[in-house]
């Protein structure tokens, strides 16, 4: 326990001016993190070949990983260090306040705590007498006894040691939290951060959460609040703020609407790379006793353990969400290739059938933003599709936007149905889903700087159009144009009814894709009176239903040279430019089916 002379001596800027170094450390190790996986890989791909480039992959990938264990412990020593500082002032100013007290009384403070204190009686003859810290029974504690002495000085002095003791414990009870924080982060030797130490980071961060939760408490986050209430907190903190509440809690961090996509996903791929280093350790577990002794005692005699069949169980589930954080890591590597930006991560969560959120470019800065709904059975475990998807068509829509900025974005961020029938027959989905993509569309709006600072087109393939309809039906979407592809309806009969206006709602349908005729079956697409028609031709009239690739929703039928249902942004093909054409805002360029 430390004593009341040390805890009025420490000079807390010492540990301010610490975590300062400690910051410039952590925030130069993301940096060069930032500078190796943006431009390091991207000159293997193009420079080296065969066993060569695997080999010069993997070192790089290590030197990544290496710069971002750095930037993860360095900013946790330089958070256990500000609020070690922060929670100490209380009780220094406490214990000061309380020496100065006693100064002025002339009383004298011992160094066990205890003071010593002239008395003061028309009974006692003059002397002195000693007040310490936690007075006996039966009244209270400190100056409390005091009261009604014949003693005037007594409850005075009491009261001084009271304060002088509680000071001490309550600073004793803050370095205990913060020593046993600060005794975790150390590394290993050697420049080789492995999983297991990517693991103990996770730890660290956890252990630090419970030391540091009266500086930095996660509840002062704001959760299930609005983009621009998030804005509002992020920008009223300190950059040293922002970095420590970015390194103890990235995962809230990570998930906010509304924050710089930078801040976003600095702190999304610490929650990443230390997720997918605990799948790894997960999957090299050793596999527990196979077989034990039937218990029925009949043949054969022995069966599978229950704990070798669970064992089985996790190992397949964990191979999956190695599978989904493999796509996502290729895309990172994949950056600079094929002149393909940078990429940014938004969101990330492994749980379940998993999610994900991945921008090619900043889409803070972008002249046109294109963000991708997925649908039926989109899960992490085959995510590289969906990625692909949105890396073809930004460097498809780069090229009809030549000298602008161009951001696509996959955005995974609902519970999508995961069978046709049937769950993908059901509106539940789209409800629950749409207003989160709602958040993430005002957060885009809100980080950009308004409506009009970038052109926003929307893309929902399949189910993840019907949640775009449901989002426009519920609130105002912010997007200037949408795009349904494949659709099996938007839960409304006409374009004119959708946020963006009917000479913005673009549709493609290949002749043999059928989820456009199940999705009428489900009653997914919406009512109107009207009169249908096929190529013009009449034939049917009433109150109908209808899907976007009906001539009678009012959609612009975008011309499409590909088949199937899953095939649309297949590279050099119609569908695929006429897509990139609208996101680039080149209306007249677009070939419609007239």
């Amino acid at each position: 326990m430390p004593t009341w002379q040390q805890l009025r001596d420490v000079k807390l800027n010492e540990y301010t001016d610490a975590a300062d170094g400690w910051g410039k450390v952590s925030s130069r190790s993301n940096a060069d993190k930032d500078r190796v996986d943006n431009g390091m890989f991207a000159r293997i791909h193009d420079t080296q070949k065969g066993e060569t480039a695997t080999e010069a992959t993997h070192a790089v990938r290590q030197l990544s990983r290496n710069y971002q264990y750095l930037h993860t412990e360095c900013g946790l020593i330089r958070t256990a260090l500000n609020g070690l500082a922060s929670e100490l002032a209380a009780p220094q100013r406490k214990l000061k306040q309380a020496l100065e007290d006693a100064e002025n009384l002339k009383f004298t403070v011992k160094p066990d705590g205890s003071v010593e204190y002239p008395t003061q009686s028309f009974v006692l003859a003059p002397g002195s007498n000693t007040a310490e810290h936690g007075a006996p029974v039966p009244l209270a504690p400190g100056k409390g006894e005091g009261v009604g002495s014949a003693d005037a000085n007594k409850g005075k002095a009491e009261d001084i040691a009271q304060r002088i003791g509680d000071a001490v414990r309550e600073a004793a009870e803050i370095d205990g939290r913060y020593a046993a924080a600060l005794r975790r982060l150390k590394a290993g030797p050697g420049l080789d951060v492995s999983d297991a130490d990517l693991v103990d980071a996770a730890a660290d961060t956890k252990a630090l959460q419970q030391a540091a939760g009266k500086y930095a408490d996660d509840d002062r986050i704001p959760h299930g609040k609005s983009p621009k209430e998030n804005a509002e907190w992020w920008n009223g903190l300190s950059q040293e703020q922002r970095d420590e509440y970015a390194t103890l809690y990235p995962a809230s961090v990570g998930a906010l609407d509304g924050l710089p996509s930078s801040v976003r996903d600095d702190a999304n791929r610490m929650v990443f790379a230390e997720t997918r280093a605990q799948i790894q350790t997960d999957l090299n577990r050793p596999a527990p006793n196979q077989y034990i002794p039937n218990p029925n005692g009949n043949y054969p005699a022995v069966v599978l353990s229950p704990e070798y069949k669970q064992w089985q169980k996790d190992q397949e589930r964990l191979k999956e969400q190695l599978r989904g954080s493999d796509s996502i890591q290729a895309r990172f590597d994949a950056t600079g290739r094929e002149g393909l930006p940078e990429a940014y991560l938004l969101g990330y969560d492994k749980e379940g059938i998993g999610r994900a959120i991945i921008a090619n470019g900043n889409p803070d800065t972008a002249d046109h933003t294109a963000v991708y709904v997925p649908g039926t059975t989109t899960n992490l475990k085959d995510f590289d599709g969906d990625i692909t998807r949105m890396t073809d068509l930004w460097k498809e829509t780069q090229s009809w936007a030549p000298g602008q900025n161009v951001s696509t974005i996959t955005w995974f961020g609902y519970e999508t149905p995961q069978s046709i029938a049937p769950d993908a027959m059901q509106k539940g989905w789209a409800h629950d889903g749409s207003p989160k993509l709602l958040r993430f569309m005002d957060g885009l709006e809100t980080v950009q700087g308004g409506a009009d600072r970038s052109h926003t087109t929307i893309i929902g393939h399949s189910y993840g159009s019907t949640v775009v309809g449901d989002a426009s039906n519920k609130g105002d979407l912010a997007a200037d144009d949408i795009v349904a592809v494949g659709s099996p309806g938007m839960l409304t009969g006409r374009a004119e009814d959708l946020d963006v206006g009917k000479d913005h709602v673009w549709s493609e349908a290949a002749w043999n894709d059928v989820v456009p005729a199940g999705g009428k079956a489900a009653g997914l697409g919406g009512y109107t009176w009207g009169v249908e028609t096929w190529n013009g031709v009449p034939f049917n009239a009433g109150y109908v239903q209808t899907v976007p690739s009906d001539e009678l929703f009012g959609a612009h039928r975008m011309d499409v040279d590909t088949s199937g249902h899953s095939d649309y942004w297949t590279r050099d093909s119609e569908s695929l430019r006429n897509q990139a054409k609208v996101v680039a805002g080149r209306y007249d360029d677009v070939n419609e089916d007239r």
